[in-house]
C-alpha cells in the first residue's frame, strides 16, 4: 500500500490551508483512464456544453451527501456531461479499507455504480496521479468548457453553488458564485462512516474539531472576502 492510500484518516493527510489544484482560466489536466467498466477513456473527452468533474469515494461523507442533488443537476442540464473521479478512500475502515492495489480501487468504483451512481465514473490510478493534478482534496469539483479550460472550481463541492455556477455559464456569463463549505447531513455522515466499518467513525470524529475550524469557520470567512477572476464561459487557454 502506498502512502497516498492511507489506512487511517488524519487531518495531516490534507493541506487545509492551501489548495494546489489548477487555477481558473487554465487548462484542465487531461489523462487516459479506465471507466468503471474497464474501458479506456480520456478525461476531457465529452460531448456536452461543459463537463462537471467531482472527486469522490464511497467512504467520503461529503461526496455521498451530494449525490442526490448532483443527480438533480443531471436532470436539469441534459446538455452537460457529469463525471466522478474515483480517488482514495477518504475514511477507510474495517469494511472498506484503504486500497491495496488497483483492483481494490476498481471494485469500490463498481460498488458506487451498483449503488445507483448515474454519472460516468472514472478510476484514478493506484498512486492518485490524476487526483494530485486536481489538488488532492476528497470532494473538489471543477467545471470545464469545451476548450478544456477550467471555468469554475470549488475546493469542497457545494452542489447548490455548483448548480448556480452552471446556470450562469450556460447563460453565457462568468460563474460569479462563492461556493461556501456546507457540512453534510449528520445521518448521511454516520451511515457512510458505519459502512466504512471499525476505525472509520473514530478517525473522523477525532479530526472533526480541526475540520470544523479549518473549513466551516476559517475557509468560509476567507472566502467571503476573496475575489476570484471572472472567467468567460468560452475562454481559450
Amino acid at each position: 500500500m502506498s502512502d497516498y492510500n492511507y489506512a487511517e484518516f488524519s487531518t495531516g493527510d490534507y493541506n487545509l490551508d492551501q489548495f494546489f489544484g489548477p487555477r481558473l482560466g487554465t487548462k484542465a489536466p487531461d489523462f487516459t483512464l479506465e471507466n468503471a467498466n474497464g474501458h479506456k477513456v480520456n478525461l476531457l473527452d465529452f460531448k456536452g456544453d461543459f463537463l462537471v468533474l467531482e472527486m469522490g469515494s464511497i467512504t467520503c461523507p461529503r461526496f455521498q451527501g451530494r449525490r442526490e442533488t448532483m443527480s438533480g443537476l443531471i436532470e436539469k442540464h441534459p446538455h452537460v456531461d457529469f463525471s466522478v473521479l474515483y480517488v482514495r478512500e477518504a475514511h477507510p475502515g474495517k469494511n472498506i479499507g484503504a486500497h491495496q492495489n488497483i483492483d481494490d480501487k476498481k471494485e469500490c468504483a463498481n460498488r458506487l455504480v451498483n449503488d445507483g451512481e448515474r454519472r460516468r465514473v472514472l478510476v484514478d490510478d493506484f498512486e492518485g496521479t490524476v487526483h494530485g493534478a486536481y489538488g488532492s482534496y476528497p470532494n473538489a469539483v471543477f467545471i470545464i468548457n469545451k476548450n478544456g479550460c477550467i471555468v469554475f472550481r470549488a475546493y469542497w463541492n457545494n452542489p447548490d453553488a455548483t448548480g448556480r455556477a452552471l446556470s450562469q455559464l450556460l447563460a453565457g456569463k462568468p460563474a460569479n458564485v462563492k461556493s461556501y463549505f456546507r457540512p453534510v447531513r449528520p445521518d448521511i455522515a454516520i451511515k457512510t462512516l458505519r459502512d466504512g466499518g471499525q476505525g472509520s467513525v473514530v478517525d473522523f470524529f477525532k479530526g472533526l474539531p480541526f475540520l470544523i475550524w479549518k473549513n466551516l469557520i476559517r475557509r468560509n470567512f476567507l472566502l467571503a472576502f476573496n475575489r476570484e477572476p471572472q472567467i468567460r464561459p468560452d475562454i481559450k487557454c
